[in-house]
């Protein structure tokens, strides 16, 4: 991240500006849009960047790349601001900070569930309850992924937690606990 209070200020000013207009489902799209945009074409992230492509050039790209988004008049007029005052190329971080305000403001905590294989529907619906029941009043928006490495178990984050019950961490500690009491035989 180049300027995390930069782009935490702008996320705030949008945030609040959307929720004066009763549009802010409609800017959290437009930012999620831009977030997919940013993370899937490392090539628009570079023009965001690039000190050579004018301004005026920047914009026409952006609002071209976006418009299958249709986005909204107030992002619109964001981004305006944004490439006026030469900010485009925080563009990417202010976006991931609306969302994340936007998570604070309506209570939603992501947690990331990494598995050595793959889960059926059940086990995740079971596992979102079990975690819901932890976080009273919140709403759990849980994203899995799947690490082979992990070789069995699991891995949750929620959030600066974390939680490993894989078996690779039980493997490891394992070894770490021989190591450790190969040095007492020697004694």
């Amino acid at each position: 991240m180049q300027n995390p209070r930069l782009a935490t200020r702008y996320a705030k000013s949008l945030l609040d500006l959307s929720v004066e207009r009763n549009s802010l489902e409609n800017t959290l799209r437009d930012m999620q849009a831009i977030n997919k945009v940013c993370h899937e074409s490392r090539e628009f992230e570079l023009m965001l960047r690039s000190p050579i492509v004018s301004s005026d050039k920047k914009m026409s790209v952006i609002f071209l790349v976006l418009e299958r988004f249709a986005i909204g008049d107030i992002t619109r007029a964001f981004i305006n601001l944004l490439v006026t005052k030469g900010r485009e190329l925080n563009l990417p971080e202010i976006a991931e900070a609306f969302v994340a305000q936007y998570n604070t403001l309506k209570n939603i905590r992501t947690v990331r569930l990494t598995t050595a294989v793959p889960m059926n529907d059940a086990i995740k619906n079971s596992i979102v309850t079990k975690i819901a029941g932890l976080m009273p009043g919140d709403t759990v928006n849980l994203n899995t992924q799947v690490d082979e490495s992990l070789i069995g178990g699991f891995v949750v984050e929620v959030e600066d937690k974390l939680f490993d019950a894989s078996v690779k961490k039980s493997l490891n500690d394992f070894k770490a606990k021989l190591v450790d009491y190969s040095y007492v035989s020697k004694m």
